[in-house]
């Protein structure tokens, strides 16, 4: 089936793509907006508007 084909399992692939997912999850826990992760993570698939309100949560948390 190809898993052995699979990049995130060599090298220091798991450990990027872990870092990138605790990113975005700090991002959605940024944006001030009521509900669960997993319903802003389907609103910000969703509406880019949204996506952008999320983004720059996240990336204004980061610069203070």
């Amino acid at each position: 089936m190809g898993e052995d084909d699979c990049q995130i399992h060599q090298n220091h692939g798991a450990e990027n793509w872990s870092m990138l997912r605790h990113l975005a999850l700090n991002m959605l826990r940024a944006e001030s907006s009521k509900g669960s992760i997993p319903a802003k993570q389907k609103r910000a698939w969703m509406k880019a508007s949204y996506l952008e309100a999320v983004l720059t949560a996240g990336f204004s948390r980061m610069v203070n």
